[in-house]
């Protein structure tokens, strides 16, 4: 009886861990959008991905992606990532297979699931990455692509079929554009670091987060018409905004709202990029 309570125990684990999404928005610095089936969402904390999404992010920008495994990925600004692949393996393990097209990266594993099985890989442009719990950052620009290894072990291939081991940290592969790869050379570590902070959310940056409790008040409008309008248009300018419908006597008024802002000094500095982007005079809120 024991070993069929255990069996059915973890059956229904299982069950939970197919369930629960692949990948969620942790962060946003927007302007941020998720493409799904010929249609462009602002991105938005709290938001699931699956496979064949495009995330894209503004000037600017950084998003945050939390996957099931424990795993962080981190885009930069004016960056593109398809993930191609987000779903258990035949063996049941966590796999990914993410393709960066443009912009810089961060794939960062929890130090506390580092030993976990995975079947994860990132391309860069011409350069692909096996990951085996890690941190890698990465970025393809006009004139190359290239992958430095922060902490770990990882196989890099080219795909003119040069691969490699690395295993050395702040050590990084280059692939000039449309020449054979340079191979592993040594980073220098303030060069690392500067390249590390392309990928970092920038504090004071009205950030949305998973939790925040703060909101932003973008307008407050008689009539759902008009509410639509100025909707679409924050959304079109990748801020996530949702419509929230107040009753006022005998009328209802229609306020658009950004949340998930972690305090009142985000808040405000949220505002304040919004006024200047789209005119909007916005108050926080709680």
């Amino acid at each position: 009886m024991k070993k069929i309570m255990t069996a059915v125990a973890l059956f229904g684990l299982a069950i939970a861990a197919s369930a629960a999404p692949q990948a969620v928005v942790d962060a946003v610095q927007a302007p941020a959008w998720r493409d799904r089936d010929g249609r462009a969402e602002p991105l938005a904390p709290g938001m699931e991905l699956r496979s064949r999404d495009r995330i894209r992010t503004g000037e600017g920008s950084r998003v945050y992606l939390r996957l099931v495994d424990g795993s962080t990925v981190k885009l930069g600004e004016n960056g593109e990532l398809l993930a191609e692949r987000l779903g258990p393996s035949e063996k049941q393990f966590f796999s990914a297979a993410l393709n960066v097209a443009k912009g810089a990266f961060r794939f960062t594993t929890d130090k506390l699931r580092k030993l976990s099985r995975r079947d994860a890989t990132i391309r860069v442009a011409t350069v692909t990455a096996g990951i085996r719990g890690t941190d890698i950052w990465g970025k393809t620009e006009p004139e190359r692509d290239f992958v430095c290894l922060l902490e770990g072990r990882i196989t890099v291939s080219h795909q003119d079929g040069d691969s490699r081991e690395m295993n050395e940290p702040l050590t990084f592969y280059v692939a000039p554009r449309n020449q054979p790869p340079r191979g592993i050379e040594a980073a220098d570590p303030e060069t690392v670091k500067k390249w590390a902070a392309e990928t970092e959310i920038q504090a004071g940056a009205g950030v949305t987060r998973r939790g925040g409790k703060w909101k932003l008040l973008l307008a407050s409008i008689d009539g759902q018409q008009a509410a639509l309008e100025v909707y679409d248009r924050v959304a079109g300018a990748g801020y996530a905004a949702a419509i929230r419908p107040r009753i006022e006597g005998e009328a209802i008024r229609y306020e658009i709202l950004l949340r998930n802002l972690a305090s009142k000094a985000e808040a405000e500095v949220l505002a304040a990029k919004v006024k200047a982007r789209l005119g909007l005079e916005a108050r926080p809120t709680l």
